[in-house]
């Protein structure tokens, strides 16, 4: 059987060059092909899967059309064209090995969450420091077999290509170690997970957002005020003051805090009044997600030279929802102020001379 393919192989002259052609061209195209025959709602990590089974099988059919072509024809070790191939094969099989071998160990060791009323895997410690293990060993094995495809047969032309790469991963590692090991450390503390809402104290102000998902190098978030996705390096989540909402402490909720500055004209009981019947006004209105089993806490903050400062606290156990339950219960208490004729501005009792 091999006899005869290799017979036929070696007699049609350019329609093997053609067939190496058109199969190249399927791997370019492979997402295409997969977008236009599967669903357009398949999830990412399944379309990223038929894409490098698709893929996957085009280089094995030019490895074995490469093997009757010329291997056979004992031309294993001549030819720059072959051995580029032949390297090129190494490393989509050696990425296609490591991508198979990572999505078992998340099925396997990661951890299962609801996503937009699906399920979805997400990465734990254990799942993403067996990935990395796998990709490492896995790459290591690609590295060798290069290292003899091109034709680097000798321990010290061996050794020195080896070393050659270790200098440049020891002189790169700034850029991507911090990463790896914040990522890891972020994923065993359990800092954050994904679906969970944080507060960043960053450079350029407060960042809140809904955690997306935590990779290799970086950590994707939604940002509840623009709703847009953002990506932040690991290592810099760690530097920032992170504020976990979705963990609260009280079974009542996430405690939220508004404060205000009201005249001394307005008494204390008209101030309690105000609140309070703002309070009634929004748990009774279904869009703004407060836990309305709980009383309004109303508590005076400090008493300043021009007004009282007055802070109210309510709980809530949607944070996804945090801003939009701010605001309109802010906008209930700037209604109920004007109709009760009490001013939120905080008032000037003095005169610029």
């Amino acid at each position: 059987m091999s006899g005869w393919l290799n017979t036929f192989l070696q007699d049609i002259g350019p329609i093997f060059y053609l067939l190496v052609a058109l199969n190249v061209l399927l791997i370019i195209l492979a997402p295409r092909i997969i977008d236009a025959v599967t669903l357009s709602d398949i999830a990412p990590n399944r379309r990223e899967f038929f894409i490098n089974v698709l893929r996957g099988l085009n280089v094995l059919v030019i490895a074995l059309l490469g093997h009757f072509r010329f291997y056979s024809e004992g031309q294993s070790g001549q030819g720059f064209g072959i051995k580029i191939l032949s390297i090129l094969i190494v490393l989509y099989l050696s990425y296609l090995a490591a991508h198979l071998a990572g999505r078992f160990v998340t099925q396997r060791y990661g951890r299962k969450i609801q996503v937009s009323g699906s399920e979805r895997i997400a990465d734990t410690y254990a799942s993403r420091g067996l990935s990395i293990s796998i990709s490492v060993f896995i790459g290591i094995i690609a590295l060798i077999s290069i290292v003899r495809i091109a034709g680097f047969s000798s321990l010290l032309e061996t050794g020195g290509v080896i070393g050659f790469i270790g200098v440049f991963l020891a002189l790169t590692q700034g850029a991507w170690a911090p990463d790896i090991i914040s990522g890891l450390i972020i994923l065993n503390t359990n800092m954050i997970r994904e679906r969970e809402v944080v507060r960043l104290d960053t450079p350029d102000g407060e960042l809140l957002a809904i955690v997306f998902r935590t990779k290799a190098f970086h950590t994707e978030l939604r940002d509840l005020v623009d709703n847009h996705r953002i990506m932040i390096k690991n290592s810099k989540i760690r530097d920032y003051t992170l504020h976990n909402l979705s963990r609260y402490a009280s079974a009542k909720g996430l405690r939220e805090t508004l404060h205000f500055k009201i005249g001394y004209d307005v008494s204390p009981d008209s101030v309690h009044k105000l609140f309070e019947k703002s309070y009634e006004i929004a748990c009774e209105d279904d869009s703004i997600e407060i836990e309305s089993q709980h009383p309004l806490e109303i508590r005076v903050q400090d008493t300043g030279d021009h007004a009282v400062a007055w802070s109210i606290h309510y709980y809530t156990q949607k944070e996804e929802s945090l801003l939009k339950t701010r605001q309109l219960f802010l906008e209930f208490i700037l209604h109920t102020a004007m109709q009760e004729g009490i001013a939120l501005s905080t008032p000037i009792t003095h005169s610029a001379v």
